[in-house]
């Protein structure tokens, strides 16, 4: 990500343009490297989760590994669905239908499959357990380019001018962690 910030700031201009700009350049960087494709391992353990907990359906389940991984790690129907279906052909759910509707359910076998599943939770990736894996820093990023862009909308002038030299202090900070031994 060099040169990502001006070494002047956020340009000469007017600065909300110039905040809002870096600050989307900033997310799309860390949506693109830190995508959240999960092997069907994992995602056959979380459905397993979560329909250990009560009966669910497709999109259910997918906003439900999202909002519990802290929106880090959504799949897609693409693997979600084909994970039922194996889930089902081995005997380890059921699908009952209604309003249109699958509503998918643990069987007894799929009860002991889920209880025998590992203690680390299937909703978080190995290195999300500490703030030094990967995914902790365009975490925070995100985060930031979200609050950012919310000043830069409902801020007055001053608070934006605040912000701006807050992100240009910051910028200097993680500056000064780079040239550290």
């Amino acid at each position: 990500m060099a040169n990502s910030f001006p070494t002047g700031g956020f340009g000469t201009g007017n600065p909300l343009e110039g905040i809002w700009q870096k600050m989307e350049e900033f997310r799309s960087t860390f949506e693109k490297r830190a995508g959240s494709r999960v092997g069907r391992g994992d995602v056959r353990a979380a459905v397993l989760a979560l329909l250990a907990e009560q009966p669910m359906h497709g999109y259910q389940i997918i906003r439900e590994i999202e909002e519990r991984s802290g929106g880090s790690w959504k799949p897609s129907a693409g693997s979600v669905y084909p994970t039922l279906q194996l889930l089902a052909d081995e005997n380890l759910i059921t699908s009952e239908e209604s309003n249109g509707r699958k509503t998918y359910s643990l069987t007894e076998a799929g009860r002991a499959e889920a209880a025998s599943a590992s203690d680390s939770s299937p909703f978080t990736s190995p290195d999300s357990s500490d703030d030094t894996g990967f995914s902790a820093l365009p975490k925070a990023g995100m985060q930031l380019a979200r609050v950012a862009a919310q000043v830069n909308s409902e801020g007055s002038p001053e608070q934006i001018r605040a912000a701006v030299q807050a992100l240009d202090d910051a910028r200097r900070r993680l500056h000064s962690i780079l040239a550290q031994d």
